[in-house]
């Protein structure tokens, strides 16, 4: 199981002792939610915290763009030295499009669905991706609960990738706790992204070495 701790549920006040924290950790990735207040209703933080991240920040930089026309920023997070962009496939009109260009840009390409879109919708487009993220909660906050039926979507979409011998990994965000991450493992998920499950509590390396062993 990989572990992506979402730096959304991070103490910003001591930003630099908790991404310290997730360099000594076994985590595998850093997930950085990008919300610009339009496609979800909340803002998160932008590039100048992002590159202040990404000096010092020693794992892969997983980012997650909730904003329109997230196509625009290509270029820039590239340049940030991220290892994956992911969009969600509500906000890009031609999606197949800005996968191409996050690929021309040397990063790795996820697409996001939300709780209510099928995956069903990824048909003609899982073959070209690298990743697929499933949203187990409405995006915008920290702390929702999971949405049962991810656990269904997920079947789903494992399925699927079998069927179109896609190498496309499957990464779940929201509610991702002691309870259903276990769950989450069964159903076939690659990727774990964790924040208030992580960050808020006692022993946060621990926290992910249990994600990491599941």
């Amino acid at each position: 199981m990989l572990v992506s701790p979402s730096l959304l549920a991070a103490d910003f006040s001591r930003l630099g002792e908790d991404i310290n924290m997730i360099n000594n950790s076994e985590a595998d990735w850093l997930h950085l939610d990008i919300m610009d207040g339009v496609f979800v209703p909340n803002i998160s933080f932008g590039f100048p915290i992002i590159q202040s991240v990404a000096k010092i920040c020693r794992k892969p930089l997983d980012v997650h763009y909730m904003v329109v026309q997230p196509e625009r920023w290509v270029e820039q997070t590239s340049k940030l030295g991220a290892m994956m962009m992911n969009v969600h496939y509500e906000a890009c009109t031609h999606l197949h499009r800005t996968v191409e260009d996050i690929h021309n840009h040397n990063m790795k390409a996820g697409v996001t669905l939300n709780p209510s879109t099928p995956v069903c919708v990824l048909e003609d487009i899982l073959k070209d991706v690298d990743m697929v993220l499933l949203m187990s909660v409405n995006p915008g906050f920290g702390g929702q609960k999971f949405i049962a039926n991810t656990l269904d979507k997920t079947r789903k979409l494992c399925d699927m990738r079998e069927r179109l011998n896609s190498k496309a990994l499957i990464e779940v965000d929201g509610g991702v706790d002691a309870n259903t991450a276990p769950q989450l493992a069964d159903t076939g998920v690659d990727i774990l992204v964790s924040g208030s499950y992580i960050f808020k509590a006692t022993d946060p390396i621990a926290t992910i070495k249990g994600l990491k062993n599941l």
